[in-house]
């Protein structure tokens, strides 16, 4: 059950956070938080990461329900047996249904967290964010680490069968 709280908590803050964005927010306005690195931006994007399939509401909203579904369907498979891996799909599943939910009442996803970079010369502007996004992120990287971490056992494993 632990993955359904981290879904829940995720799916919670995003919505919490971005129904802030949006009622005390204009769209396009942006405050500095930390110097001139990161702003809080209101802004909607109607596609998917970094913008890309813009206006494809339908697609999005289809393939977040597959999605959805193969992830609740493996989580109740799973039964808790691995940790790492039931993050990594609550995560997942709670980012998922937050801009889900977006697509479906706005069709288009809220976006607050904007990061500019700056290093000497080198500028760059990341596409603007969500919490939604970040889990996303994180429980992809949490799911390739435990993918990797049993690759590495699967690997000794027949190490140790063949000496």
């Amino acid at each position: 059950m632990l993955y359904f709280v981290i879904a829940l908590v995720v799916f919670l803050l995003d919505q919490g956070t971005k129904k802030l964005v949006m009622d005390r927010m204009a769209l396009g306005e942006s405050i500095p938080i930390l110097s001139d690195i990161f702003f809080l931006t209101s802004h909607r994007n109607p596609g998917a990461a970094f913008g890309i399939l813009p206006n494809q509401r339908w697609f999005f909203i289809i393939v977040t329900i597959i999605v959805v579904i193969g992830i609740i369907y493996y989580l109740i498979k799973l039964k808790n047996t691995k940790k790492l891996l039931s993050i990594s799909l609550g995560l997942i599943l709670g980012g998922a249904l937050g801009n889900f939910l977006d697509r479906v009442l706005y069709g288009e996803v809220v976006d607050f967290l904007d990061v500019k970079i700056r290093l000497g010369q080198f500028y760059y502007d990341y596409p603007i964010f969500n919490i939604a996004d970040s889990a996303l992120v994180i429980g992809v990287i949490l799911l390739l680490l435990d993918t990797l971490k049993d690759s590495i056992r699967e690997i000794k494993q027949n190490q140790a069968t063949t000496e």
